[in-house]
């Protein structure tokens, strides 16, 4: 199937038909092909009945959990769907997927991080701070799909697991909770906490975080969907320049390894070796050392038009992440074609 760029008439089958803008464009004329996503991305939060854009709101509430900085009005949701103003109080949902991986398992550190044996509780909160269009992942939208849980939840379901792995959606609208119930869990018993995120999380709160990995040998693991600021915003609707501060703030403040890593969704038409080499860069400037998986992309959410990543887009990306990095992996090796 064939996409065609609005703004500059090109056609392709490495552009989404939904996005309908194309990488040129983003890098090239940001402003014309960022109205474009922008139109995209109000369609996908009108589906799911979600605010077009982060409120805004004089009156409302400010809630400082991540990068969007909600000002939430009476009766109204955040942008992540979770936080919600009721009567002048912020209120929010505790709604979460949970299920057993057997270790080794197929989380994003599993490659380096050294977990051999027993389980892990794999705990999927809804709601997110991003919009990525290509999200494999994009049932947090869905909360009628998910159970509410309480802290005592997570500790008994924690008591059988040898490592808990927060990922999503992202875990950021529901840190405050999620780590209220670590500290509980880490009182029962020892267990490594892992966090996989896209990073747009409060400082102070992405701060006690890394601490409790650090404390628990766990793994922290950003998902950075782009490097330029612009494509970034044209995936995922919202910026990266929180992700890219707290990558940095946990690189410069945690000096212990195999904590800190990072992925890449290698998304075809618009993930080049142009771009990883940014990001390689920009791990390496901090530390080498640190490990940097370049994942396979396969069709999902609104860009089920797009193929799976080429092996050669693969193969590039790899090469040039290395000549940064010390420690580069390619994951979902299966889908590549």
């Amino acid at each position: 199937m064939m996409g065609r760029c609005v703004v500059c008439g090109k056609e392709s089958r490495y552009i989404s038909s939904f996005l309908s803008v194309c990488l040129s464009c983003i890098r090239e004329r940001p402003e014309e092909a960022l109205e474009i996503a922008k139109q995209a991305h109000r369609k996908v939060r009108e589906e799911f009945g979600l605010p077009p854009y982060p409120p805004d709101d004089d009156n409302g509430i400010e809630c400082n959990i991540c990068v969007n900085n909600c000002r939430i009005g009476e009766g109204k949701t955040g942008y992540c769907g979770v936080r919600r103003n009721e009567k002048g109080k912020l209120v929010e949902k505790h709604i979460f997927y949970t299920y057993y991986d057997p270790i080794p398992t197929n989380c994003c550190a599993s490659w380096f991080c050294g977990a051999e044996r027993g389980y892990n509780l794999a705990v999927f909160p809804f709601g997110c701070t991003f919009n990525c269009l290509f999200c494999q992942n994009w049932e947090h939208k869905k909360f009628e799909y998910g159970v509410e849980k309480k802290i005592e939840d997570l500790v008994r379901e924690a008591e059988r697991a040898e490592c808990i792995c927060y990922f999503g959606g992202t875990p950021e609208p529901q840190l405050p909770f999620l780590i209220r119930a670590t500290e509980r869990i880490l009182e029962v018993k020892r267990i490594r906490i892992c966090w996989e995120w896209n990073g747009t999380g409060n400082k102070n709160l992405v701060r006690r975080c890394a601490e409790l990995s650090c404390e628990t040998d766990g793994t922290i693991k950003f998902d950075l969907k782009a490097f330029d600021e612009n494509l970034n915003i044209a995936l995922t609707g919202i910026s990266n320049a929180r992700t890219l501060e707290n990558f940095q703030m946990i690189a410069e403040e945690f000096d212990k390894e195999n904590m800190l890593n990072a992925t890449t969704l290698l998304v075809p038409g618009y993930i080049d070796a142009v771009e990883v080499e940014k990001i390689a860069k920009f791990i390496s400037s901090l530390n080498p050392d640190i490990p940097y998986s370049l994942l396979a992309f396969h069709p999902d959410f609104k860009m089920m038009d797009l193929p799976v990543t080429p092996r050669k887009l693969a193969e590039d990306c790899y090469r040039t992440a290395k000549k940064y990095l010390n420690r580069v992996h390619v994951g979902n090796v299966h889908l590549l074609v």
